[in-house]
């Protein structure tokens, strides 16, 4: 059966066990981080009714990411990544397992949400790169990588499709402290699918460089690349001035809508369809698409999407414009991160996809406080539509890079200390 599906081209490195395993691993995970993160939001919304402490909810979890991120692909590059993803899974799940106990016994206050929220951030910076390098050991044939790069994309799509509606589901039937339990049982998924796994062991590659000098070789590198210091660069603004669209989601629930939690969940889940639609697209594209390409039309969609949802008052009309804004999103993300994964040497992915993460988490969490700042001044719809506007200026701005053919430089090699 696992053969067949593999023989589709949407679906051909399902054809490494490894990777099957890792892929629905993920997805179990993936699927449970969905949940808890609309849980939070929605439980820091309700208590304070403000949208300004979603952007604070949201920097506390994303700004330890950007701190640490240099040090998680550093990590990721130099030692074992498969004994680093199994350490950050059981931590995940106790973080979750307390935040569980804090909303339970009643004891919820927001500062202590936070705190949970930046151990989490921290955590997440040493697993997202470590995980997204391991996709280049699990895959059995190096043609097939960016059709994995895509379906691992797709766990995340799927989740924010699925997790966010069954979260708003058990939020209303019986509580937060359920689906962060829930998330907490969804690590396990991660930690079964490493141990089926047969993998190569890893071994410590020895180095004279302090962490800070392994990560400064890999921003010069990222630099002096032609193509991965513009990605990042365009990645950077994107998740500054347009990604941070979420964090003003609970309000268009709540009083453009006139929903609840539920509603909430659907907003997002559409959005999740979207992004679904986005990695599906992307995993069965032929291999001489040019990527480049499709991410300028990603990002002038996403920007009609926004605009779109934030114009329209009619709620099944306004979701058609969230599956638009979620299928441009998670093109332009996944798109990206193909470029990036492809385009860095094998000994400089980690500090590569580090790099990316940076700009990443380092921009969305500021872009959340801003955002929320100014939809308390301007409203929620204003907001968001400014931010589709953005999105079609940046493709715009982007647009000779992005729609040109222009032939790469050979990427810098990293030289030995001697040679220096």
């Amino acid at each position: 059966m696992i053969q067949q599906i593999g023989k589709l081209s949407v679906f051909r490195a399902f054809r490494s066990r490894n990777y099957l395993l890792y892929f629905f691993g993920r997805a179990v995970s993936q699927f449970g981080t969905w949940m808890q993160r609309t849980a939070v939001i929605w439980v820091v919304y309700s208590i304070t009714h403000s949208a300004f402490l979603i952007g604070v909810t949201i920097f506390a979890e994303q700004f330890p990411s950007f701190l640490f991120s240099f040090a998680g692909g550093v990590a990721a590059d130099r030692y074992d990544r498969y004994k680093i993803i199994r350490i950050t899974q059981i931590t995940s799940m106790i973080q979750a397992v307390l935040l569980a106990l804090l909303v339970y016994t009643g004891h919820t206050v927001v500062w202590e949400i936070l705190a949970l929220s930046v151990i989490l951030g921290i955590i997440n910076a040493f697993d997202v790169p470590a995980r997204q390098s391991l996709v280049h050991v699990v895959v059995a044939d190096p043609s097939d990588l960016p059709n994995a790069v895509s379906l691992t994309t797709a766990t995340a799509s799927l989740a924010m499709l699925l997790g966010p509606a069954l979260s708003g589901i058990v939020l209303s039937a019986w509580g937060a402290p359920v689906c962060f339990l829930i998330n907490a049982a969804s690590f396990g998924g991660v930690i079964v699918s490493l141990i089926l796994m047969k993998l190569p062991v890893g071994q410590p590659k020895k180095s004279g460089k302090t962490m800070l000098g392994e990560f400064s070789e890999g921003l010069v590198y990222v630099r002096k690349a032609p193509v991965i210091g513009k990605i990042i660069l365009m990645v950077a603004i994107g998740s500054l001035l347009v990604m941070p669209y979420n964090t003003v989601l609970p309000v268009f629930a709540k009083v453009i809508f006139k929903g609840g939690a539920s509603t909430f969940g659907y907003i997002t889940s559409f959005v999740g369809v979207g992004s679904v639609l986005g990695t599906i697209f992307l995993a069965s594209r032929k291999p001489d698409t040019p990527l480049k390409r499709l991410l300028f039309i990603s990002t002038l969609l996403m920007g009609v999407g926004l605009i779109g949802f934030a114009l329209i008052k009619n709620f099944p009309v306004a979701m058609l414009f969230a599956v638009l804004t979620g299928f441009g999103g998670m093109t332009q993300f996944t798109a990206c991160n193909i470029i990036v994964q492809s385009e860095s040497e094998p000994q400089m992915r980690g500090r590569a996809i580090g790099i990316l993460l940076m700009a990443i988490f380092g921009m969305l969490p500021l872009g959340s406080l801003l955002v929320g700042a100014l939809s308390q001044r301007v409203g929620a719809p204003a907001t968001v539509l400014g931010e589709g506007v953005i999105s079609i200026v940046l493709a715009l701005v982007f647009i000779e890079f992005l729609t040109k053919r222009v032939q790469s430089r050979p990427l810098p090699q990293p030289q030995p200390e001697s040679a220096r």
